[in-house]
């Protein structure tokens, strides 16, 4: 006989049934969450829904990811129910430059929600009360990574992607920089979180969607941003490999309007729209 796909007893799988019952109401974001045992990338799943005409609101929760990715195409991978896997399906009716703005968006509600969530469970400073964001959206917790963030058009939509270490041991990080929230300290409980980030992700969008005000998310991101103030490397996008062009160093001081970050180098300030960014010690 087979084992048990929930064997894991501290690893339990999501209740799709509890899930919608907390937040799928009339008029409110979310009209479904499904949550499937395995997919190959919740992200595809969804542009495919989206190109098929699917509605904005559905969330797509996977307790494994078989070819999840992340940003700049890398892989992502993580043990079955060790964290949140999950994308959601929008279709803002907004200017186009408006966009940009979306992850960083999001990537402000997860830090959000994280810290509400430690406020609530009473976690000590040091844990998820410290979230933060590595710009443009991957979030931080004591200057390790806790969560990627993964934007995708297709049309009018946009399919927002979220992986978030849960309950993943050291000897299962994908990579040394990596963090979990069980070695930080901080609960397991998958279930509560996830209703957090979405909670806070549909309040966040509300304000995106309705009476734009790029002010106070370009000051909440800031607010919120490690980035700010350090010294940083970012390897620019389309560069070859050790290509000295390919590599810009300086102290990043500004998220500009259009949430690029600034970076003041040698020879001035660069705006960047887009770079893999490594805070230097």
């Amino acid at each position: 006989m087979s084992p048990s796909p929930y064997n894991d007893l501290d690893r339990p799988p999501l209740n799709e049934r509890a899930l919608n019952r907390a937040l799928v109401r009339p008029g409110g974001l979310w009209r479904e969450i499904r949550v499937v045992a395995e997919t190959g990338s919740t992200n595809a799943d969804l542009v495919a829904a989206a190109r098929d005409g699917a509605d904005e609101g559905l969330v797509l929760v996977a307790e494994a990811q078989t070819a999840g990715r992340g940003r700049l195409d890398r892989a992502w991978t993580a043990p079955p129910r060790s964290g949140l896997a999950f994308s959601v399906l929008l279709r803002p009716q907004v200017p186009l430059a408006r966009l940009g703005w979306l992850p960083l968006m999001t990537g402000v509600a997860v830090v959000g929600a994280l810290r509400g969530f430690a406020e609530v469970e009473g976690i000590e400073r040091g844990g998820m009360a410290d979230a933060a964001l590595k710009w443009p959206n991957d979030v931080l917790i004591n200057g390790r990574k806790l969560a990627g963030i993964l934007a995708e058009r297709e049309g009018d939509a946009v399919v927002l992607g979220i992986g978030l270490n849960v309950s993943l041991r050291a000897d299962e990080l994908p990579v040394p920089t990596a963090t979990s929230l069980v070695l930080e300290g901080a609960p397991a409980d998958r279930d509560p979180l996830l209703r957090a980030i979405l909670r806070e992700l549909a309040a966040r969008y509300a304000d995106f969607c309705g009476e734009w005000v790029e002010g106070s998310l370009r000051e909440a991101y800031r607010a919120v941003c490690a980035t700010l103030g350090r010294q940083v490397r970012v390897e620019l996008p389309g560069a070859a490999p050790g290509e000295p062009d390919g590599v810009l160093t300086g102290e990043a001081v500004d998220i500009d309007e259009n949430g690029r970050l600034v970076v003041r180098a040698a020879d001035g300030d660069h705006a960047l729209s887009a770079g893999d960014v490594v805070h230097v010690r």
